[in-house]
């Protein structure tokens, strides 16, 4: 984390630098936090949480990590490449309301040479390549029947056998 910050030209003067965060002089604080829900709690009145690898990330941390911003009122960033149709990033990316959504391919980014993605494309095989570098949310390698085969089987038309009206 220092390094990429020494990087920007310290931007801001640090207090003090620590292996998973630093205090800048304008009192805010940036810290990496534990990737399980378990240990992740304790953090309040957080301006800006970004959850890193959000596909990755077990839904039960991201419900952990929301009170976070109860009190500052604060901002939920989600960065991910897509990791099959399942979990809260996908949820949220498909059908939750509150969100701003950027998707940036790998062939959008200059950085990256055409060369280097064909040879990718060949490596990895369509189904990764769709999902790491043309950010698709794909369905899932080992699942039985396709998600869009599943949502086409479901219709408020029909009650369910069990659990009441639909």
């Amino acid at each position: 984390m220092a390094a990429s910050y020494r990087t920007l030209g310290h931007v801001i003067p640090t207090d003090s630098y620590r292996k998973l965060g630093m205090h800048l002089s304008n009192g805010s604080r940036i810290e990496a936090l534990p990737g399980t829900e378990k240990t992740i709690r304790g953090f309040s009145g957080v301006d800006l949480l970004i959850v890193d690898e959000a596909a990755r990330v077990a839904d039960e941390l991201y419900y952990a990590v929301r009170p976070m911003l109860a009190v500052s009122g604060g901002r939920l960033m989600m960065l991910s490449t897509p990791f099959g149709k399942r979990g809260v990033f996908y949820e949220e990316w498909t059908g939750g309301s509150a969100w701003e959504r950027y998707t940036v391919t790998a062939s959008e980014c200059p950085r990256i040479p055409p060369s280097f993605l064909e040879e990718e494309r060949k490596t990895l095989g369509a189904w990764w390549f769709a999902q790491e570098y043309e950010c698709r949310f794909m369905d899932t390698v080992d699942q039985v029947f396709q998600t869009d085969v599943i949502d086409k089987a479901i219709t408020d038309e029909v009650a369910p056998l069990f659990g009441g009206t639909p």
